[in-house]
């Protein structure tokens, strides 16, 4: 157990664009985190920051089973006395030949999938890790949503953009409950960011010339950034917030 209270930082999605960012970006500021992903490289990851001197452990778990799931998130929580930060970035989207599946022709399997990893792992890391902050008096929770949460989804089906939205829901009630307790429960919404999956799909300049004001799209390292604001002691008076990084999209017709 570690003995320091150095804060300790569990980040799912670790092995992806904005995962791997916002861990970075976490173990810079000086916390120790722990990078948990399903994806196979996630051991390599965490070396890769390693070298650079940064404080970060690999966690292999499936969000998806809550069998395997909760007795690996014990044992790290109790490998490293609690959780001071949790980072909820891990999510799927479920296309069909790289498109939007329409309403009626979502399988339920594929309904219950993209909930599981995307919304109920959520509740069933805020249901294991919350207690001990609010019984040391600090903590912070960051979920993610998008912004096809906040407009409703142009690329994605509504199983995803139900998740998204009912996670905005999840954290203003959450961050009421644990409140007084100076426990911030926040969330960030990203726009569209320089990912794998979207350099996959082409940047499209036509898209950035109309919808995104600024002129370009988002970076991994933009989100990292807001998301380490929000899990810093700058941020004590801010809960239930959503902060959007999505380079002023709001703001165009």
């Amino acid at each position: 157990m570690r003995q320091d209270r150095q804060k300790v930082a569990l980040v799912t999605g670790a092995a992806g664009s904005l995962g791997f960012a916002a861990s970075e970006n976490l173990a810079r500021a000086g916390h120790h985190v722990v990078m948990l992903d399903i994806a196979d490289s996630i051991d390599d990851q965490a070396a890769e920051l390693s070298r650079k001197g940064l404080s970060v452990a690999a966690l292999a778990a499936n969000l998806a089973d809550e069998e395997s799931l909760i007795p690996a998130i014990r044992a790290a929580s109790a490998d490293n006395g609690g959780f001071d930060i949790l980072v909820n970035i891990a999510g799927i989207s479920l296309r069909r030949n790289g498109q939007k599946v329409p309403a009626v022709d979502i399988p339920l399997e594929d309904w219950n999938t993209i909930m599981a990893v995307n919304l109920t792992s959520v509740f069933l890391l805020v249901r294991e890790i919350v207690p001990g902050m609010v019984e040391r008096k600090w903590g912070r929770v960051i979920n993610m949503s998008s912004v096809g949460g906040r407009t409703g989804c142009t690329v994605n089906g509504i199983h995803y953009c139900a998740t998204k939205a009912a996670i905005i829901g999840l954290s203003r009630t959450l961050a009421v409950e644990v409140a007084k307790a100076n426990v911030t429960v926040n969330v960030v919404a990203p726009g569209r960011i320089e990912t794998a999956i979207n350099k996959a799909e082409g940047t499209a300049a036509e898209f950035i010339d109309k919808y995104i004001p600024v002129g370009r799209l988002g970076t991994p390292e933009d989100v990292a950034a807001a998301i380490g604001f929000l899990a810093s002691d700058g941020a004590s008076y801010m809960t239930g917030a959503v902060l959007d990084i999505n380079g002023g999209w709001f703001m165009t017709p």
